[in-house]
């Protein structure tokens, strides 16, 4: 009897040695699955963070404003233009701004067709045929794109007598856009307030470019008409001016593969 029991426990002893030296061996060979469970972890964090990446720097290369041009005559609107030349933004700056903007499908375009489309569009062309003033402004924080946006605008827009064109410093951009105003019009504010500090902002929101301008050329006792600047086929010092016949259309320009 002794020895039954004593073979009993023997082979109970060797069977849980055995499940310990299976226990011990797979072990050995996963590791506890220490090494599998970091790797996989490390391989989806980084896949994770690669597309993050690409998320944001296609936001900031195509989504992110370079470049920035107001149209004003009453409405006033504005497009933000992205480092390939797109538009990826339309504002209007007061209420004629906001329906004309409704009545666009310029998202996406290259800022020419879009200036194009908006000085085309009808509500423009009325305004302009009843000796309405057109104001174009550019500025942005690219300063050789936005150069050369404006070269463009101002080439195209060359020898209109209704059409004034101007390039505007950030800090004035700053400013106009504290203000409520397109950059346009805020430009031509500093003008009038130069003349008469007691007019505000709000005062010339509703404003059109023509009524500026002709209360510029009142307060500054100027006999030419204000219909725009002097400095015709140029710009000045500030980077203002305004051009020959207009063709209606303004060139796509090409910069480094933009278009």
């Amino acid at each position: 009897m002794n020895e039954k029991i004593k073979k009993a426990f023997d082979q109970i002893q060797a069977e849980s040695e055995l499940k310990n030296a299976a226990k011990d061996y797979i072990f050995q060979k996963t590791k506890g699955y220490t090494r599998a469970k970091p790797a996989a972890y490390r391989r989806l964090i980084s896949a994770f963070a690669c597309t993050a990446l690409i998320l944001i720097v296609g936001y900031w290369l195509c989504l992110i404003p370079t470049a920035e041009i107001s149209i004003d005559i009453n409405p006033s609107v504005e497009l933000g233009i992205n480092r390939f030349n797109r538009v990826i933004s339309l504002k209007g700056y007061n209420d004629d701004g906001s329906k004309l903007a409704d009545t666009l499908d310029v998202m996406f375009l290259n800022y020419s067709d879009a200036v194009n489309q908006i000085i085309e569009s009808d509500s423009i062309t009325s305004l302009l045929s009843g000796d309405e003033i057109l104001t174009i402004a550019v500025t942005g924080t690219d300063h050789t794109q936005s150069e050369e946006i404006y070269s463009d605008i101002q080439v195209c827009m060359a020898g209109n007598s209704s059409a004034y064109c101007c390039y505007v410093r950030e800090d004035d951009a700053n400013a106009a856009r504290k203000a409520g105003l397109s950059f346009g019009k805020y430009k031509a504010f500093l003008e009038l307030h130069a003349l008469d500090p007691g007019i505000t902002a709000d005062e010339v929101q509703d404003m059109t470019m023509r009524e500026i301008r002709d209360l510029i050329s009142s307060l500054s006792g100027a006999e030419e008409s204000a219909s725009a600047p002097s400095e015709a086929g140029s710009g000045n010092g500030n980077g203002e001016g305004n051009g020959g016949n207009h063709n209606g259309q303004c060139k796509k320009t090409r910069r480094g593969g933009r278009q």
